[in-house]
């Protein structure tokens, strides 16, 4: 037999070929290896710089305010003129809704809500849930208005009729003393204090029609009813301009009554409330938030309130 006297050089081969992978691919594999010891010591230094951030931003001068439309212009109003003379502090303004700024600050993103409305149970109980001791302040007092066109004729309404054109109801001006024209129903939507607030004094927790045009804002809600000839809506007092705010009656046997300075003042306008700051005892801990705080209640800041076409809080 035939002697095969290459089999030796093949098998030298195929030795050195496995060799060869074998080193080139074991030291990466080992080198995308980390040993515990140092994987472990690396989480904790990425666990460490987390919380030195947090710490540095929750001690820093910055203070964000999330929330209320209805307090939008108003709590800008009090960011402008405090950083005027505390020029180390930032203050962000932002609105939303007051759903919207509750939310946040149940979420920890944000050091005060600003809220057209009181917080609900369910809201409180979430805070509460966390460990921590809610803060509510009032902060002014607004006179909720309902507006319509300057040119319409229903100058006065009771809850109970407001109740019914919210509802779909009553769906032309005739049937409340009006002219002959479909209403036009103009409201906030479901994340804004001033809807809740109206749902739950005019509507008495009853839903809307459908066929209400919800508008994003309470500026918005006032543009539309300035042009629109039968559209009715709601909102702040200090937003009442070009529109005109209805007298209003609690019950259809009582007097009706506007929403002038003086009766928002003495409370005896129907739709008066108070705005709201809501915020953390653990967050007042920071000094500059506490002294932002007191800086709105005293003097300075009620004065601001005034101005923007709210009413102060009565001492």
């Amino acid at each position: 037999m035939k002697k095969i006297s290459h089999l030796p050089k093949l098998w030298d081969n195929m030795l050195k070929i496995t060799l060869l992978t074998f080193l080139f691919t074991f030291p990466l594999t080992y080198c995308v290896r980390m040993p515990s010891d140092q994987k472990s010591s690396a989480q904790e230094n990425k666990s460490e710089n987390k919380e030195a951030k947090q710490k540095n931003t929750s001690s820093s001068g910055s203070i964000t305010v999330k929330g209320s439309d209805t307090m939008v212009i108003l709590g800008q109003k009090w960011a402008e003129n405090y950083m005027k003379d505390n020029k180390d502090v930032t203050i962000q303004v932002t609105g939303g809704g007051s759903g919207i700024g509750i939310a946040a600050l149940i979420n920890g993103q944000t050091e005060l809500a600003n809220a057209s409305r009181p917080m609900k149970k369910k809201e409180i109980k979430k805070i509460e849930s966390k460990g921590w001791k809610l803060k509510e302040i009032k902060s002014a007092i607004d006179g909720l208005s309902v507006y319509v066109n300057k040119n319409n004729l229903v100058k006065e309404l009771s809850f109970n009729q407001l109740s019914q054109i919210f509802r779909g109801k009553i769906t032309n001006w005739k049937q409340v003393g009006g002219k002959d024209a479909k209403i036009i129903v103009y409201s906030r939507d479901n994340s804004s204090g001033t809807y809740e607030f109206f749902k739950e004094h005019v509507l008495k927790k009853k839903d809307f029609s459908q066929s209400v045009q919800t508008l994003p804002g309470t500026s918005a809600i006032v543009n539309a009813i300035a042009k629109d000839p039968n559209g009715i809506g709601y909102g702040g007092k200090a937003y009442a301009e070009g529109v005109f705010p209805l007298k209003i009656k609690e019950k259809d046997t009582d007097k009706a009554v506007a929403p002038t300075d003086e009766n928002i003042k003495s409370r005896t306008y129907p739709l008066t409330r108070y705005l709201y700051i809501y915020t953390t005892e653990e967050k007042l801990n920071n000094s500059q938030i506490k002294k932002y705080i007191d800086w709105i209640l005293n003097n300075e800041g009620q004065k601001i309130v005034t101005n923007v076409g709210y009413y102060p809080l009565v001492k």
